[in-house]
């Protein structure tokens, strides 16, 4: 039998996620502070500090930054805020991610073709 509890043992399924986010904020009564405005403003908090793990690193330094241990879970636990909060964010919205993003995919890949023999390097801002 699993143990209910054993992350390994659960589906990592956006749907089955903001799921258990929206449990554990229930269980703790902190629907109330859950608004989009709070919960938008707690995720560019999650994302600055994940942000600053990478600010003074050169570019070199930045792509070894998951070989020290102690930075790599600084950064996955950042990631898993940044993601946490916005999951409830669409969650209260009623946005769906994926589907966001798809239509986002979708709509750059119109704006911005595949170059032709005289292709540009830089990605542009999407």
């Amino acid at each position: 039998m699993t143990d209910p509890h054993d992350d390994a043992s659960r589906p990592a399924d956006l749907p089955a996620l903001q799921r258990r986010l929206a449990d554990f904020a229930a269980a703790r009564n902190w629907q109330p502070y859950h608004t989009p405005k709070n919960l938008v403003a707690a995720l560019g908090v999650e994302a600055a500090e994940l942000q600053e793990i990478f600010q003074w690193l050169t570019p070199e330094e930045s792509t070894r930054v998951m070989d020290d241990p102690d930075t790599a879970h600084r950064v996955t636990d950042e990631v898993a805020d940044v993601l946490a909060y916005l999951l409830q964010f669409c969650e209260v919205l009623g946005v769906d991610p994926l589907a966001a993003l798809a239509q986002k995919i979708d709509r750059n890949e119109r704006r911005f073709p595949v170059p032709g023999p005289e292709r540009s390097d830089a990605p542009p801002h999407t």
